[in-house]
């Protein structure tokens, strides 16, 4: 195996684009890359597990002649190249044929998370100005009150009533012979949005350039190989899953796995057996939950599953043991954003060292540093804000917020506003959100030391931790936990958790407070909100002053 140095070493801009890319920096198209250079390999292209039980398999062929149709409808209505169309559509064949023929015609793909409401759809279709919304009948009543030019409906076949034109009605009127419109690495083909901790979402332009750091992930990080059944966990509706579950593996010629269902652990395990699943890749948060319910996993998966990668906050060491020691199978995390892609990692292609709880190091291409208060880089065992040098880094995309919003660069930096420490290997450490870290007595806390320590108890299965505001202290340490359904919230196994944490972090890090909940409040990609549970706790202590 190739070391992650020599990789560094060897990585070249103008080879890796040429070896990855059909198109040029010049002339360019998502669909190409995507769908159209892998005709006549007749491969599979998506595996669709439907709501109700239904199954099929769609291949690179299917998807060109119904893209190529839809592309002919979105130009009948007067949409050009640059236009932003929207898919607020569960994981369908629906939801990826309406994705491919937007890039196919040059147009912008915004995806719409099926769990918004209409006010998230208005902000986010509003500040891109999109023109058309594909919809299916049960997300179409959300849209009532939005001002879109044009929306197309998946209706069923027994519908009597079609307020708009439906989707499959309308692709047979169509040819499927649409010539793909070229652009450039700095055209943009999806408009994403990041949401941060106050302020509305702010919109995130993705170019075509990113194309090919995406590729770059999946091969050097995912490690996706021509013979794995690949399955991203993710929702096509938020970034992981539109970067990595659909254009990363299908612009290299790989199939992909949509399982409408909403998500549980008895589902998911149903697709890893059913496709022998041999690379899985998915949020911290779902494989938390794969941890909560462990007895659900047959030994028959470790037959077939060789690799997991985790994208977000980094797992629990107790988590990682368990795919390692039970499932026998490694399990890395990784990190990015919205704004960078994955550009973080702990590699399953390239040979490091490994430390659990790290990040990991940059994927080739990137180069990242850690800045003190003064953007100044420090040395390894300083704590700072993570940063990406994309003076250093040739492949990285983002542009800024709504294209042209720098306020997160420095000089040659990309600020991420992530507070991590610089490893003794040279690796990334995370801490916390600039705005999550605690400061208690002069001390910082990241509440993920503590979060992970509490997930080691068995009694856990989720917690949140805080920063609750103090008089004396500043902040005291506030841990939110979720028991496992066998358990039940007490005195003692309060104070059972905390001494806990006292021993094994320090006097200062273990929660002076737990507060035992049903839920955790999280966004709609499973990200925990802490913002908000601190939020209820500055407004329960201002509602006491004002009795007082």
């Amino acid at each position: 195996m190739k070391t992650l140095e020599q990789a560094y070493q060897e990585f070249n801009f103008d080879q890796f684009l040429a070896e990855q890319l059909v198109g040029t920096p010049q002339a360019i198209n998502a669909y190409v890359e995507c769908c159209e250079r892998h005709l006549g390999s007749n491969k599979t292209a998506l595996i669709w597990e439907g709501k109700n039980g239904e199954s099929a398999e769609w291949t690179f062929e299917q998807l060109a002649d119904s893209s190529g149709k839809l592309a002919h409808y979105f130009t009948s209505l007067g949409l050009k190249a640059g236009d932003c169309i929207a898919g607020l559509l569960p994981r369908t064949p629906e939801l990826l044929i309406t994705i491919l023929a937007t890039w196919r015609m040059g147009a912008i793909y915004q995806p719409l998370f099926t769990a918004f409401e209409s006010k998230a759809i208005e902000h986010r279709i509003n500040t891109a100005k999109t023109r058309l919304i594909v919809t299916n009948e049960e997300q179409r009543p959300k849209l009532n009150s939005v001002d879109v030019p044009h929306i197309l409906t998946v209706y069923q076949l027994d519908t009597l009533s079609q307020q708009d034109g439906d989707f499959w009605t309308e692709l047979t009127k169509k040819s499927s012979a649409f010539e793909p419109v070229m652009q450039t690495f700095a055209d943009d083909f999806l408009m994403m949005f990041t949401s941060g901790t106050t302020g509305l979402a702010k919109s995130v332009p993705v170019p075509l350039k990113a194309v090919l750091a995406f590729k770059g992930y999946m091969a050097y990080a995912v490690d996706l190989r021509a013979e794995d059944s690949f399955w991203n966990l993710a929702d096509p509706g938020w970034a992981y899953g539109l970067y990595y579950g659909i254009t990363g593996p299908l612009s290299l010629g790989h199939s992909i796995i949509m399982d409408e269902r909403a998500f549980s652990v008895d589902n998911a395990v149903q697709i890893i057996k059913k496709y022998k699943v041999s690379n899985l890749t998915g949020s911290p948060t779902a494989f938390r939950m794969f941890f909560g319910f462990k007895e659900k996993f047959d030994p028959s998966i470790k037959a077939h599953l060789r690799v997991v990668s985790s994208a977000g906050e980094p797992l629990t060491p107790e988590v990682i043991h368990w795919f390692n020691h039970d499932l026998n199978v490694n399990i890395y995390d990784q990190y990015g954003q919205t704004e960078l892609g994955m550009v973080i990692g702990n590699h399953h292609a390239l040979a490091h060292e490994i430390k659990i709880g790290s990040a990991g190091f940059a994927n080739p291409g990137h180069r990242f540093c850690v800045l003190n208060q003064n953007n100044e880089e420090v040395e390894k065992g300083g704590v700072g804000t993570l940063a990406i040098d994309f003076s250093q880094s040739p492949l990285v995309w983002f542009k800024g917020y709504d294209g042209n919003n720098r306020k997160s660069f420095v000089g040659h930096y990309y600020l991420t506003g992530d507070t991590v420490r610089l490893n003794e290997l040279g690796g990334v450490d995370f801490i916390g959100r600039a705005d999550d870290v605690i400061t208690t007595s002069g001390y910082r806390v990241g509440p993920f030391d503590v979060e992970s320590t509490l997930l080691e108890c068995s009694e856990v299965l989720e917690s949140a931790v805080i920063g609750k505001p103090d008089p004396e202290r500043t902040e005291v340490v506030k841990a939110f936990v979720v028991l496992k359904p066998q358990f039940s919230a007490s005195d003692a196994l309060s104070h059972k958790l905390q001494e806990y944490v006292r021993s094994r972090l320090s006097k200062h890090a273990y929660p002076k407070e737990i507060e035992f909940v049903e839920s955790l409040p999280k966004t709609s990609s499973g990200k925990i909100q802490r913002n908000l549970l601190k939020q209820q706790e500055i407004a329960k202590i201002q509602g006491i002053q004002k009795v007082g």
